[in-house]
């Protein structure tokens, strides 16, 4: 099962935002994310808010969802008001997005064209499953405005997929590669998964090397976490597999510096690295640097807000419970959570740290200042740009990057 929204305060049923999140916002990046909840499978390790039954209740079949999603985008629009404004980054994830025909995602768009505009040179991302598409569907997709595209590729090896319930053979990404290079996206992604039970150090650094030679201009790589309430957190209780081991996943950590970085990959997030500056993916870059963002769709989560004070909230999980208070006039938001100056702080902190620009150490207080100094003197923070006035992680620092957070804003 899906995992559980968290707790907030009561969202208004009209949508609206407090007046001083507003203030200044035309002057701020404005992403909207597109969730699109269906998939064909639930793979074994998911608890993203996903559904595979074509229908889900009047509104929410997948020959619907894009009506269900633009009424919320012409809430927001009506919400914002004077503060809404072109938009600079567009991301439809899931799910599996591209089980949509590409005309659906196309009417998507266009209706976020449509209310709000895009920015020139605007970056427009969709997610993918390599089975998911053909050289038509992206060569469509393409001429309807999408620059960017991700495919979940998550390893080189069948038994690694098999374990993670992936449907696609390993010689279909590379395929789907090239036909989105084909079409004429500017930037593809492929994603990895490193520590799934049974993969070894041969099987991941196989997966890197892959990845590499798909040609894609960005990757990134994450650790498998086992959530509660998967298939594979089962499998793992009843003993069919083995946890994921921390020191092995570092290992796996620093086996994808040493490849990626080798074959002129440069980290930009600690699970992230791309060819390029151009390559980075722009919409990820604003959720960690604290851009606005409308997330549409079940369970999708939001933020407005500048320095010293912002809103955050999200949509209520089920897609037919969406779809209802759409079509009843009501904002489907679940709850929220207003962000004070000293919340943001520590979110700053949190988020920033991980990119490779790091975080002004102007801005740290307290005991913070020196958790810093022996960040730096223990080797997790980069000398010369802790010098600069930023810190910035060194590779050790990167493994230990959630528990120097932790340090940080104690």
């Amino acid at each position: 099962m899906p995992s559980t929204l968290p707790e907030g305060e009561p969202a208004p049923t009209d949508g609206a935002l407090p007046a001083e999140v507003l203030a200044g916002a035309a002057d701020r990046p404005l992403g909207i994310y597109l969730h699109v909840p269906f998939c064909a499978t639930r793979c074994g390790y998911c608890d993203f808010n996903t559904y595979t039954a074509v229908e889900l209740g009047p509104g929410v079949s997948q020959s619907s969802y894009a009506d269900t999603a633009i009424a919320e985008l012409d809430l927001a629009h009506r919400v914002l008001g004077d503060a809404a404004r072109p938009v600079s980054t567009v991301f439809v994830g899931g799910g599996t997005p591209t089980l949509l025909p590409p005309a659906e995602l196309t009417r998507m768009l266009r209706a976020v064209d449509e209310r709000f505009g895009l920015e020139p040179g605007a970056e427009v991302t969709t997610e993918s499953n390599p089975e998911s598409v053909d050289a038509a569907a992206l060569q469509a997709l393409r001429a309807a405005g999408f620059t960017r595209i991700s495919f979940g590729m998550q390893s080189a090896r069948e038994h690694v997929l098999a374990v993670l319930d992936r449907q696609h053979t390993p010689g279909r990404v590379d395929r789907v590669v090239r036909d989105a290079q084909a079409a004429g996206f500017e930037h593809v992604n492929v994603d990895l998964i490193y520590g799934t039970p049974g993969e070894s150090d041969a099987d991941w650094g196989a997966s890197l090397e892959a990845a590499v030679a798909t040609g894609a201009d960005h990757v990134s790589a994450y650790a498998l976490i086992v959530e509660e309430g998967t298939r594979l957190a089962a499998r793992i209780r009843r003993g069919e597999f083995d946890a994921p081991d921390d020191d092995v996943l570092a290992d796996r950590y620093l086996m994808a510096e040493e490849t990626l970085s080798g074959a002129g990959f440069a980290w930009y997030e600690v699970s992230n690295w791309a060819r390029s500056e151009a390559g980075r993916s722009r919409h990820n870059v604003g959720y960690w640097t604290g851009a606005d963002w409308w997330g549409v769709g079940p369970g999708a989560h939001s933020h407005v807000g500048g320095d010293a004070v912002g809103v955050r909230w999200w949509n209520v999980k089920h897609p037919a419970a969406y779809a209802e208070r759409l079509q009843a006039g009501r904002s489907p938001a679940h709850a929220r959570e207003i962000l004070d100056a000293a919340t943001r702080r520590t979110e700053d902190i949190m988020l920033r740290l991980r990119l490779r620009d790091g975080l002004a150490l102007a801005g740290l207080r307290g005991s913070a200042v020196q958790t810093a100094e022996r960040a730096r003197d223990d080797g997790l923070l980069e000398p010369a740009s802790y010098d600069e006035g930023r810190a910035v992680l060194t590779v050790r620092g990167r493994l230990l990057a959630d528990a120097l957070v932790r340090d940080l804003v104690a």
